[in-house]
This record gives structure tokens, sequence and C-alpha cells, in this order.
């Protein structure tokens, strides 16, 4: 329940990166015995992926922000679906359990509603490494004795396929390059991890990496690299509300992009010793937004976006090239009064003063996020419903909000949408 009209004032401080953090947990059942996280957020997307780990032999452990898991001389091979369904994070236990059991068999995953992100890149990167991948009754199954290093394109720099690859490489035999592999920060830490168990792994934050396959890894302790995305939401939440948010433990460098957008909307950005801070002090001016892989904008940021531009002075186009099922957001924004015309990849968004409170429902993580962020500038009250995908993402988002300056409660009950 978001009452609009405050203007978020204050300090709030990112946690460590949800994207990062999940495939940590995933590859540290690539060595027998205790790895130790730290900075790690507390996220449902967490707790499913360390129930996860337990069935499959693992005894993990919570202590504050600090994750200790424990895997055995052997792992369970099978990621069932009651979970795997839950968070498509899940697919990251493939390379893994493949290169320590010489066999997996993880179901189909679920997770966000933001459009097809299929599996080919990776069964044809385990195929040329030497396994026998397929997809049957619902599962991804997949074995290999001992795979083989290989060269390997992909035809577009995922992080999912990059992940897969590059952990399933890492205990294979020989060499294995990986051509247009992925960018991103949170691959970058998971590759530093990978590096402190033991792995030999080149160019690192380029997009050609090179593996040399190690007989065995050994566990490690990792203090996980903070959420850009996290950050990235406060920082246009002190846009949207023109207000003057420090957030502490952000890093400027990897949001260049995005916070070059909101300096282009009229707000004031400085880096600090411990994060950056973000003031606006009048109307957002509307922006052009094109999402792309690292370092172009962050789909993940495109709905915060989107929203900014609903209530900024002038017309924007928005543009995703990422994910095709954003838009569903949109339908949500409308209700909230903001004038959005959709083609194809293409959004047009022409800004009003303010939204108009209504009920709406959160159809990802991103765009529940967005949705609360909505009714910050909207008349009246807005009630988000489906919440709980924030909730997979977002560590006390409520209490961060309220501590801010915001009008914001969470009601539990029946939803009167459904």
């Amino acid at each position: 329940m978001v009452t609009g009209g405050a203007r978020l004032a204050g300090e709030v401080e990112v946690t460590g990166a949800k994207n990062s953090v999940l495939k940590l947990m995933a590859a540290s059942l690539l060595a027998e015995g205790t790895t130790t996280l730290t900075k790690v957020p507390d996220i449902l997307d967490v707790s499913i992926m360390s129930e996860l780990l337990r069935r499959l032999g693992c005894d993990v452990a919570r202590d504050g922000g600090s994750v200790a898991i424990t895997v055995p001389a052997r792992p369970g091979h099978e990621a069932d679906y009651d979970l795997v369904r839950r968070m498509r994070a899940s697919i990251t236990v493939l390379g893994p359990l493949l290169a320590r059991c010489g066999e997996a068999k993880v179901a189909l995953p679920g997770g966000d509603a933001i459009g097809s992100r299929g599996l080919d890149m990776h069964v044809a990167g385990l195929q040329k490494l030497g396994a026998t991948a397929v997809i049957e009754h619902g599962y991804l199954v997949a074995t290999a004795p001992r795979l083989t290093g290989t060269q390997l394109w992909l035809d577009f720099p995922s992080v999912g396929a990059t992940e897969t690859l590059l952990l399933a490489a890492v205990l294979a035999k020989g060499t294995t390059t990986i051509d247009n592999a992925a960018r991103e920060p949170d691959l970058i830490d998971l590759c530093e991890f990978l590096v402190g168990m033991g792995a030999r792994v080149g160019g690192i934050g380029t997009s050609t990496l090179e593996i040399d396959g190690v007989e065995s890894l050994s566990p490690t302790t990792h203090e996980t690299l903070p959420d850009r995305i996290v950050a990235g939401t406060w920082a246009v939440a002190a846009c949207l509300t023109r207000g003057d948010v420090l957030v502490r433990g952000g890093r400027a460098d990897h949001l260049e992009n995005a916070l070059d957008k909101l300096t282009q909307a009229g707000a004031t950005v400085s880096v600090t010793p411990d994060g950056f801070s973000v003031r606006m002090d009048e109307r957002p001016k509307a922006v052009d937004v094109v999402t792309l892989p690292y370092p172009g904008f962050p789909t993940d940021l495109q709905p915060m976006m989107l929203t900014l531009n609903a209530i900024a002075d002038g017309t924007a186009m928005v543009t995703e090239n990422v994910f095709e099922a954003r838009w569903m957001f949109v339908n949500e924004l409308t209700r909230l009064g903001a004038d959005v015309r959709t083609d194809g990849h293409h959004a047009v968004i022409r800004g009003r003063e303010l939204l108009s409170g209504a009920p709406v429902s959160a159809h990802d993580i991103r765009a529940g996020a967005a949705l609360v962020l909505a009714g910050l500038v909207a008349e009246g009250t807005t009630e988000v419903h489906e919440v709980h995908h924030v909730d997979r993402g977002y560590e006390g988002f409520v209490d961060s909000l309220v501590a801010l300056g915001a009008n914001v409660r969470r009601e539990s009950g029946p939803d009167p949408l459904f």
C-alpha cells in the first residue's frame, strides 16, 4: 500500500547482488568441503537456492549476512521441478553437477514472466564439450564421463549460457575458449570466485574467456559484490520523487550508462568514498533508453526508467532488446494513468506531472519494484499485489522506503484482483 507525495531523502544500504550470489551458491557444488559467502542478501531467491542445494545433499547454514555451504564428496544430480520452477537461476547447478558427477538432470526453469529465455546455447555448448544433452519430459538431462575443452561461440552474449559453460569447463580436460561471452559484473564476480577455488580463468571482464581445466577445486571464502540493480532502483527512486539519496555500497562504475541517463534527466550524481548520491531538484526531463547487454543499459532497470519517463517533462522512447515480454508491465503502469504506447520492441511515453493511484499487480521482480516507485508519484493510494516477486530480489524493500520517508506499508490478506 503506497501513498504518493513523499520526497525520498537519506541513506540506503545496498546488499550483495542477487544475480551474483545465486550463481556463487550453485558454483560451490564444484568443490567438496565448506565454502563461505559473505554479504549475502536476505531475499527469497537465496532461500530457494539454499533448499535446492540441501536437496542435492549439501548442508547450508546462514549466520547473518554469511552463508556456509558444505558440499559432499558426491552431491545428488537431480534438481526437481517444484523448486526450479520458482527461480530461473536454478539452472546454474547444471554445469557444476555435470562437471562433478558426470551427469545432471535439471527441470526446465521458471522465474519471471518476462519472455522466452531458451536453453539452446546451453545445450549446444555442453554438446561441444562432449556431453550428451537433451530436453525430455520437462527436464534437461546431460551426461559426460569427462568433459573436454573446446572452442565455443555464443550467438548472443547470454549471461546464463556463459555461466553454464564456464562452470562446466573449469573441470574439463584441456582448454575451453568462450567467445562473445557476457561481461556483466556478476559474471566477473563468478570468475573471481572460481579463481579463488583454484580454477584457471583468463580474459575476465572481456568478451573472450579462456579456461584451462583442472583436476579438482577447493572450497573458498568470497564476498559478494554489491547489487547494481538494487542500487540503480534507489537512484531512480531519488529522481522520481525529486529526492536526495545516498546509496551506500553502490558501485557507480557498474552503472555508468544508467547514471548518465539520470544526469540527462536533470539529476546530480556524485560519487562518494562508499557509494554514490543522487539528487533531483526539479521535474525530470524525458530520456530515451535502449536496453543492451552490459555495459549497455540494463534490462532490469528498464521498468524503473519507463516509470521515470511516465512523469517526466516531454516524450521519450524506450527500446527493449533483451526480454520481449517486459511490456507486460506497461499494462499495469497505464492503470496508474501513464501514457504509454508500445509497438514491437519500442514504447513511447508521454510524461504527465502526476500518476493516479490504483490497484496493480507485479508480474516479475523489477516490475514489482517499479510499480511501488510509481505509487510514490501517484495521487492517492496504490495497491501493489503479488509482491512476493519483490521479495525475490530486494531485502527489506518496504523498511528501506519508510526509512527514506515514503508512506508505504505491507498488508496481508486475500488478493482482490484474482
